[in-house]
């Protein structure tokens, strides 16, 4: 199976705190990273993890964090197709707080991949799925030539304008920044599905037919949830691209996300065990 990412990448510094400051509060972090990180950027990592190797579509800064950014990934096992644009890479303050959320702070102007990008966007033909996460229109567009192609509600500008049949739209039920782009899609997905977290979550197809899942059981102890809703919608681009009907692709989005939810940051939790999905 050749599933792979067309997305966004921004350079996060990761501080672990016991709580959030509160208004004019220093506190001190108890650790400190920093990694490769956006929801794009998580996906293909978490591909690659599993498969053995994922392409990545994708644009980074001309500065010393685009660079690091690019290199990072590839050490990740990511196979990188990137533009370079004249500008500083997109960076990302995360708090990782003892009650196993994530509060993010984004720095710098939104870099997406533009279809007139020296991109070898030919190769998106040849992939059994694409998850998209940011791109212009001429972007989605290639990317839909992948058999199957997710998407995230904040692509919506490139995916509303490009017009192209998504098989699923991933939504978090709770990120008002996330709600009504459905309305906006011309045609509808094919699937839209609503994520709620430790409650699961529910979805609903065109031919009307509708349904819910449970949170997958977690196998050790939580830590923090950075990654989880991206790693959710790679698993998902990954068991439909691998031919599993939507309650079992489902079922293998929420036990990979489950699993993200056990180690520090994106990577830090043995996803390998999970193993890809079997149709």
């Amino acid at each position: 199976m050749n599933v792979g990412v067309v997305g966004h990448v921004e350079w996060v510094e990761f501080a672990v705190v016991d709580r959030l400051p509160r208004v004019g509060e220093i506190i001190h972090a108890s650790e400190a990273f920093v990694e490769a990180g956006g929801g794009g950027a998580v996906a293909a990592v978490q591909m690659a993890r599993l498969l053995g190797g994922a392409p990545f579509f994708t644009v980074v800064g001309s500065d010393a964090l685009g660079r690091r950014a690019a290199a990072r990934l590839r050490e990740l096992g990511v196979t990188l197709h990137h533009a370079v644009l004249d500008r500083p890479q997109r960076r990302g303050f995360a708090y990782l707080t003892a009650d196993h959320e994530r509060t993010i702070t984004v720095i710098g102007e939104r870099m997406v991949p533009g279809g007139d990008d020296p991109i070898p966007w030919e190769l998106t033909a040849a992939l059994d799925g694409v998850y998209v996460t940011g791109g212009d229109a001429a972007a989605v567009r290639h990317a839909r030539a992948a058999k199957v192609v997710v998407a995230t509600p904040r692509a919506a500008p490139g995916l509303v304008e490009a017009g192209v049949g998504l098989d699923a739209l991933v939504m978090s039920a709770t990120d008002a920044n996330e709600q009504g782009v459905v309305e906006r899609l011309d045609p509808l997905p094919d699937l839209v599905v609503s994520t709620r977290g430790s409650r699961g979550g529910g979805w609903a197809a065109r031919d009307g037919r509708t349904g819910s899942w449970h949170a997958a059981p977690l196998t050790a102890e939580p830590v923090d949830a950075y990654g989880c809703g991206d790693s959710f919608a790679a698993g998902l681009t990954m068991a439909l691209a691998a031919g599993l009907e939507a309650g079992a692709a489902l079922d293998y989005a929420a036990r990979l996300a489950a699993t993200v939810l056990t180690g520090r940051g994106p990577y830090g939790a043995p996803i390998e065990a999970l193993g890809p999905p079997v149709p």
